[in-house]
């Protein structure tokens, strides 16, 4: 029978948001925040580590933050393949005058939405092409749940999206802890109307 597919976003990464900029130093400000790994005072809830430990596969972004995650919640005792697949949704700084201040979190609020609308500069992963890589992404977590449960360490606006087309495509999510903040994670596991028939009596077969 299939594992489950267990999507976790990563801790806090070492960089301040207590500050107000504008729309271009929120652009540098955004480079700097890919850049970053976890605050030296992170560490990850216990549940989270006793899901990696029971996971088959766990897998990570390949931007810094995510990947000291899966480093943190396995406690380092294992290879965790990074893929740029996993990478967050872009958030390109609006086109507003400089004069206009606003912290990290309320541009990243703006960006977004504008996003959303169909807003993406030249080179920049539209809203559309980032569903179509949620799709792939989807494919590939439903595969490795075949052989076990998989953990992802990814984003948290990703995961939302990933929430969406896996449960459009007849996964059940079975639970979740810290709503979207960091550490937090969802669980799946798929509804039985959609384990092919071999799988059922596979699973059967082993009782």
């Amino acid at each position: 029978m299939s594992g489950r597919i267990i999507t976790a976003r990563h801790g806090r990464p070492n960089l301040s948001r207590d500050l107000k900029i504008s729309s271009r130093e929120y652009g540098a400000w955004w480079s700097q925040y890919d850049a970053a790994g976890l605050h030296p005072d992170e560490a990850p809830p216990p549940e989270l580590v006793e899901i990696a430990a029971r996971a088959k596969t766990v897998i990570s972004s390949s931007l810094q933050r995510a990947v000291e995650t899966a480093r943190h919640v396995t406690k380092g005792e294992r290879a965790v393949p990074a893929d740029s697949i996993f990478v967050e949704a872009p958030l390109p700084p609006p086109p507003v005058p400089d004069f206009l201040k606003l912290r990290p979190g309320q541009w990243g609020v703006v960006s977004r939405a504008l996003w959303i609308l169909g807003y993406a500069p030249e080179g920049v992963e539209t809203n559309r092409a980032a569903w179509e890589r949620v799709d792939a992404i989807a494919g590939k977590l439903a595969e490795f749940s075949k052989s076990g449960d998989v953990l992802l360490c990814a984003h948290g606006w990703l995961n939302w999206m990933i929430d969406r087309r896996l449960r459009k495509s007849g996964w059940r999510r079975t639970g979740r802890d810290r709503g979207n903040d960091y550490w937090s994670w969802r669980v799946y596991e798929r509804s039985a109307a959609t384990v092919p028939a071999s799988e059922r009596a596979a699973a059967a077969a082993a009782e």
